[in-house]
């Protein structure tokens, strides 16, 4: 039986690995968040390890309100990099293998090509700089992964199609940045290549970046959610310097793919074939016989 810890497994990635585990039964799920395992307390944690064999730690938990990192940065730091220092300090001590999630906000977006995994960061935001120096303490231990993700939606929890879907009910048109370009990214397409590479014959440490396939702005990808679902809205393109916000965003954050498909040997669906499935499965869900398991 292998072990699993996952941590921050009320978002969205951990959620969709929680929905994904009944299909492993050789594995052994511990799904834990802020409330039931807090990874700001070195001497819980080391009880933990000390009281569970853990064979993977499949790290999701993250300060990302991006936004809000602008004026908590001591907070963001303790989430996104402190708890990413102990669980290292004791993956290496009981030889642990280490899943870190990170993000495509580690880049300026001044790039015209998709980001490879040797380019270099330089982060725009708090949040962007708090994931980058929690790569870094991951980068330590040399049984780590670190994937960099973007633009995450899932079924579960807030965000992005959900919004867009909830105003599109309310309004006859909404206002979408335009200027910002990158690849929407199904959580649930994430978390079956997290756990691919768990049951994969070698685990090889390294620096990977992950998204869906295909290239869109905010605007393409709201477009996309309103013709999917048949809405009356008007999607309205505008520009970033329309909508500012407290933190700075990339406005092009595509990434290159090519390591982790060759290495794992992995397919990667396009964006919009993803996005299909999610909103087929929020569709079912919302049926008044179904019940919902958000």
């Amino acid at each position: 039986m292998i072990n699993i810890l996952v941590t921050g497994s009320k978002g969205q990635l951990g959620s969709e690995i929680k929905e994904l585990s009944t299909n492993f039964s050789n594995y052994h799920f511990y799904f834990t968040d802020i409330d039931t395992l807090d990874l700001t307390d070195i001497v819980k944690l080391k009880a933990f390890f000390n009281n569970n064999h853990i064979d993977f730690i499949i790290n999701c938990a993250a300060y990302t309100a991006v936004d809000k990192a602008e004026t908590d940065r001591l907070k963001a730091e303790q989430i996104n990099v402190a708890t990413v220092n102990n669980l290292v300090k004791l993956a290496s001590n009981f030889k642990i293998k280490f899943i870190h999630i990170s993000t495509d906000f580690v880049f300026d977006g001044t790039a015209n090509t998709p980001y490879t995994e040797l380019d270099n960061t330089n982060p725009l935001s708090i949040y962007g700089q708090t994931k980058l120096r929690s790569e870094t303490e991951a980068k330590r231990y040399t049984h780590s992964i670190t994937i960099r993700t973007s633009w995450l939606y899932s079924t579960y929890g807030a965000n992005f199609v959900k919004t867009m879907i909830r105003l599109a009910g309310e309004r006859e048109e909404i206002s979408v940045v335009a200027d910002q370009i990158g690849t929407p990214t199904y959580a649930k397409d994430l978390a079956k290549v997290i756990l691919h590479i768990i049951s994969y014959e070698d685990f090889i440490p390294g620096l990977y970046h992950y998204s869906n396939e295909g290239t869109a702005s905010w605007y393409d990808f709201a477009q996309e959610i309103i013709t999917q679902t048949e809405m009356n809205c008007i999607v309205k393109p505008i520009e970033t310097k329309e909508y500012p916000t407290p933190a700075k965003r990339p406005p092009y954050s595509v990434l290159d793919k090519s390591k982790i498909k060759s290495t794992f040997n992995i397919e990667i669906p396009n964006w919009k074939e993803s996005l299909t499935e999610c909103l087929n499965q929020l569709k079912a869900e919302s049926k008044p016989e179904s019940k919902s398991h958000k």
